[in-house]
């Protein structure tokens, strides 16, 4: 006759290797100063805006984008935001970089119905986006609304800062938001560190 072996039973039966140590997101205030701001805007405006599009339904991006290379006199711009963000990840993310493969994405934003609705950076069949960069180049005195906001499972998500020239980085993956601008414009740069698969 077999004797039956029973499995011991755990309370907890998980044993992790390590704690997440990756963060919401972080930032960099005075990354770009005012008169710098104004110099990024002029170089897009002058290169000229399109409509801004994305994969999802049509009304959940109200935006005119402009895209900017090293080639369009922001090879400045790319140097300081590659040192930021070499700091900031080792700080505070600790990812595989590559680099940023796609350029930047100057956004224009006007009232009164400026936008882009919940959505994340990531997709399948474009390149592997590890962190998103958003950096504030209006006064926000200048206009109303147009929050960008992050969401972390919480329903009223995290507001992140609008004073001018700051850098805020969070993962691509990371639910965000461009609340409506009420009142004036409100111009962005952003873009996207790339890096090996996650896994």
């Amino acid at each position: 006759m077999s004797e039956i072996i029973k499995e011991p039973k755990f309370e907890n039966s998980s044993w992790n290797f390590e704690l997440d140590q990756i963060n919401l997101y972080a930032f960099w205030k005075n990354a770009f100063s005012k008169e710098e701001c104004q110099s990024i805007i002029n170089i897009a405006k002058d290169k000229g805006l399109i409509k801004g599009k994305t994969e999802s339904k049509s009304d959940a991006r109200n935006s005119k984008i402009s895209w900017l290379y090293p080639v369009d006199g922001m090879e400045w711009v790319f140097r300081r935001v590659t040192d930021i963000t070499l700091n900031l990840n080792e700080r505070f993310f600790k990812f595989d970089l590559f680099g940023i493969s796609e350029g930047f994405q100057f956004t224009n934003y006007e009232a009164p119905s400026g936008k882009y609705g919940k959505h994340i950076d990531r997709a399948i069949n474009i390149p592997v986006r590890k962190l998103s960069i958003s950096i504030q180049l209006t006064n926000p005195e200048q206009y109303e609304g147009g929050e960008l906001k992050l969401y972390n499972g919480e329903e009223e998500g995290t507001i992140m800062s609008k004073e001018q020239g700051t850098l805020v980085i969070f993962p691509s993956y990371v639910l965000h938001e461009v609340m409506p601008v009420t009142k004036g414009e409100r111009n962005s740069l952003v873009t996207w560190v790339t890096g090996k698969q996650f896994k």
